[in-house]
């Protein structure tokens, strides 16, 4: 078997520059990254969000309203991710689409909304029997934000 060093090495470096290409989300660097839209440092573990470009090009929120007023004009399908923090396990990430929401004045939320994101309705629920308010899915999110 005859290989062809040069075309095996180009081969190669394809390979290796086209997996480097993967679309993920990074993770937030708090006390560091600035919010997209407001400019603020974000800080907030229990309250960022993030959303990542099928491009991959990367935008990190200090909060989650910060996201849904970003999102205003934006179509959700050309996005590859838009993620919340979890709540209850601050740092952790979770879709938006499968999170439920939380707007409660018992919880402090970076920008004021007392919006909180949790993994489950399940975890949603327990928290507002905790400090009261009202449980949004995320399109009843946007609705309310949009509307209002």
């Amino acid at each position: 078997m005859n290989f062809n060093l040069p075309k095996l090495l180009v081969f190669a470096l394809l390979c290796s520059i086209l997996a480097s290409c993967e679309v993920k989300p990074e993770p937030i660097n708090y006390g560091a990254d600035q919010c997209s839209f407001c400019v603020m440092n974000i800080v907030d573990r229990a309250h960022s969000a993030q959303y990542v470009t099928k491009k991959g090009k990367q935008f990190k929120f200090d909060a989650v309203e910060c996201l849904v007023h970003a999102l205003e004009d934006k179509v959700e399908n050309d996005l590859a991710f838009i993620l919340v923090a979890d709540y209850g396990n601050p740092g952790e990430m979770v879709a938006v689409t499968k999170a439920s929401f939380l707007i409660s004045e018992g919880i402090k939320s970076p920008m004021g909304a007392n919006l909180s994101a949790l993994s489950s309705e399940a975890k949603a629920y327990a928290l507002k029997n905790e400090h009261t308010g009202t449980i949004y899915s995320w399109e009843s999110l946007k609705a309310k934000f949009y509307n209002d």
